[in-house]
């Protein structure tokens, strides 16, 4: 069906799209399996190169989400640090990202009422991105490390699909890189071998209505400033 025919498909689509942003703190309201194993089904449907399908989902609750959670808070706030596996944020930060990247820290801190000079305040924040905070459910996204770098952008898709269905029903996400930066304890708390990078993890709950940092929705540059069109 086209647009025009069928306005009620496209106006779910654009909403979920729309409405998905990153939460930060869930409610304890449990997910069911079959719920998670639906936007798992939805997630593959992603794009891949030759449909090679270099995802692998790790889905976590109870006791061994937070058998996980407790190990990493555990070498994070004794300062142990392990390598992450591949490079996010560039070397040295410039304009205009910096900016950006300021502007979520000020209007997340800002929320929480955590000023800049608080850095015990920073740190019990940043400690709550490895509760998954508080959702009940916490997944873990790798591939195999015998891909290129662009099959990143296929598990990007991946997890893309699995956050708008998640909106589509009510429940929302949060997309946690930091969990990179612990790939040698999260190997070992779930038995993943060496042959798998860890991409990310992400929160997946019901949103905390209440909490004021879940009133955060960062800003998008205007398309003027990131698209160029040419024969039109």
């Amino acid at each position: 069906m086209t647009e025009k025919n069928n306005p009620a498909s496209v106006q779910n689509v654009d909403g979920a799209i729309v409405g998905r942003h990153s939460v930060r703190r869930f409610l304890s309201r449990e997910v069911s399996r079959e719920t998670v194993v639906r936007l798992l089904e939805l997630g593959a449907k992603a794009p891949s190169g030759t449909n090679v399908q270099p995802w692998k989902v790790y889905v976590l609750t109870g006791e061994a989400k937070d058998a996980l959670s407790k190990a990493i808070v555990k070498k994070f706030d004794a300062g142990e640090k392990e390598a992450r596996e591949y490079d996010y944020y560039p070397k040295v930060w410039e304009e205009p990202w910096l900016s950006r990247r300021r502007s979520v820290g000020v209007g997340l801190y800002g929320l929480l009422g955590i000023s800049k000079d608080d850095s015990e305040g920073m740190k019990r924040q940043t400690t709550r991105n490895f509760l998954f905070f508080d959702a009940p459910i916490g997944l873990i996204f790798t591939m195999d490390r015998r891909f290129g770098i662009g099959m990143f952008m296929d598990v990007g898709m991946f997890m893309e699909n699995v956050m708008i269905g998640a909106r589509a029903r009510g429940l929302d996400t949060c997309p946690q890189a930091f969990f990179a930066d612990y790939p040698d304890t999260i190997r070992t708390c779930l038995g993943i071998g060496q042959n798998e990078v860890i991409v990310c993890g992400m929160a997946l709950g019901y949103a905390d209505p209440d909490a004021p940092e879940n009133a955060l929705e960062t800003d998008r540059e205007s398309i003027e400033n990131f698209a160029v069109f040419r024969g039109f």
